[in-house]
């Protein structure tokens, strides 16, 4: 097969033929129709995931058609049409059993601990308790930017923020993760803040659903601002592009009692902000986290998109080749657009 892959963290990215993958006893080979190009790959080919073994090939967001099946497999078969979740689990560990597969204690994510769908084709372990059936009405374009941003965003505004018809939601960062977030947050009814220092991006964020924005670079300060705007606070707030500053803000921006959602990956000298504390002690507030989403959880999100509530495909910004993502991995700014960048063509 013909796939994108790196020998050195860092290191320049070739194209080039290289064996297909074989599908494990209880696992699926995919041929990937389409798979979105994300900055967690980035942060992968820059050596911030530990799970990375060289040479590697990334790409974690794909859908596309069963084009093997080990002889373990029930539930599908070659030709099926499908999409997959960034986090893979084991479907027997103490958290598969609790429902809990995005923080499988043995997950598998294709692009970082093998290798992932900057490919032809790309195995998924674990293929009936991982694959989620794709209808025919949602496009392989549109999905290849579920399993990943829309997916993790989504669980991180419904089940980790529990937004609410008529709260205030922020979202810091409108990125395809950030964007994703004020979409979903609106369709639930919410008053959603979008945060960013782009105008493109909160431009954006306002033709999906934000009631107003707040651009970070021109602001005298992005709290006070939040909390004029909010009357006091938001109830929910999301810092979905992943710094201390993003970080700290979504904090600090909170009313009493309000919850702070987690999804941006902090790295580097992120990696460990200096959360407010006193604020989080002194108004009660709530940190967690969001990590993917589980498969089986994907049907209420695909209902909603089959119904028009939803529509990530407005997300979808740019479709490129493959040896187009190869080139710019090591430099996103390259394929920067406000929205989602899907690798199509291989």
């Amino acid at each position: 097969m013909k796939a994108a892959i790196y020998e050195d963290f860092q290191g320049p990215v070739s194209v080039r033929k290289v064996d297909d993958p074989v599908p494990h006893e209880s696992g699926a080979v995919l041929r990937v129709a389409a798979t979105g190009v994300c900055r967690s790959d980035w942060h992968g080919w820059m050596g911030h995931d530990a799970d990375i073994t060289l040479p590697h090939v990334p790409g974690h967001e794909l859908a596309g058609i069963v084009e093997d099946v080990g002889c373990e497999v029930k539930n599908w078969h070659r030709g099926d049409r499908v999409t997959v979740p960034f986090v893979c689990g084991c479907g027997s560990c103490i958290q598969c059993r609790s429902g809990n597969h995005q923080v499988c204690d043995h997950q598998t994510q294709p692009g970082f601990t093998h290798w992932g769908s900057y490919a032809e084709y790309v195995a998924i372990d674990f293929a009936d308790v991982n694959l989620v059936a794709l209808p025919e009405d949602v496009e392989f374009v549109t999905a290849a930017g579920l399993g990943c941003r829309f997916a993790t965003s989504f669980r991180a505004v419904v089940a980790q923020g529990k937004v609410k018809p008529d709260q205030w939601v922020v979202v810091h960062g409108c990125g395809g993760v950030g964007l994703s977030a004020v979409m979903i947050a609106a369709a639930l009814g919410a008053q959603v803040v979008a945060v960013d220092v782009d105008d493109e991006a909160l431009a954006m964020a306002r033709s999906i659903g934000a009631v107003t924005t707040v651009n970070a670079r021109t602001s005298a300060s992005v709290v006070q601002e939040i909390i004029d705007q909010t009357g006091g606070g938001a109830q929910v707030s999301i810092d979905a592009l992943g710094s201390s500053e993003t970080c700290i803000n979504s904090v600090a921006c909170l009313g009493k009692r309000g919850r702070h959602v987690q999804v941006g990956l902090l790295a580097g000298t992120d990696y460990r902000p200096a959360i407010p504390m006193e604020l989080v002690i002194a108004k009660e507030l709530e940190i967690v986290g969001s990590h993917g989403m589980q498969a089986f959880a994907y049907s209420t999100m695909l209902e909603m998109i089959q119904n028009g509530r939803l529509q990530p495909d407005r997300l979808l910004r740019q479709r490129v080749d493959l040896e187009t993502a190869a080139a710019a991995l090591g430099n996103p700014d390259l394929l920067h657009v406000a929205g989602v960048t899907v690798i199509d063509r291989f």
